[in-house]
C-alpha cells in the first residue's frame, strides 16, 4: 500500500499547506514574507488570494509547494 500525496492546489489554504507539507513554509516565507505566519488570515485564505495581495503566480508557488513533498 502506498501513501497518497496532499496534493496542494490554488485553492488550498495556506495554513493548510503549511501544516500539511513538509517544505511548505520555506516556499511560503521565500513568497509572501515570514508575515504570513503571525496572520489569522492563512487559516482563510487560499494560496491563490495570497499569490494575488503580493502580484505573484499561484502556479508557480503551488508547483515549488508540491515539489518540496518528493
Amino acid at each position: 500500500m502506498t501513501a497518497e500525496k496532499n496534493k496542494v492546489t490554488k485553492d488550498t489554504l495556506i495554513g493548510d499547506a503549511i501544516k500539511n507539507v513538509p517544505g511548505a513554509r520555506a516556499v511560503i516565507e521565500k513568497y509572501f514574507g515570514n508575515g504570513c505566519f503571525t496572520c489569522p488570515g492563512i487559516n482563510v485564505e487560499s494560496i491563490s488570494f495570497g499569490a494575488m495581495m503580493h502580484n505573484l503566480d499561484p502556479d508557480k508557488i503551488v508547483n515549488e509547494i508540491n515539489e518540496q513533498e518528493g
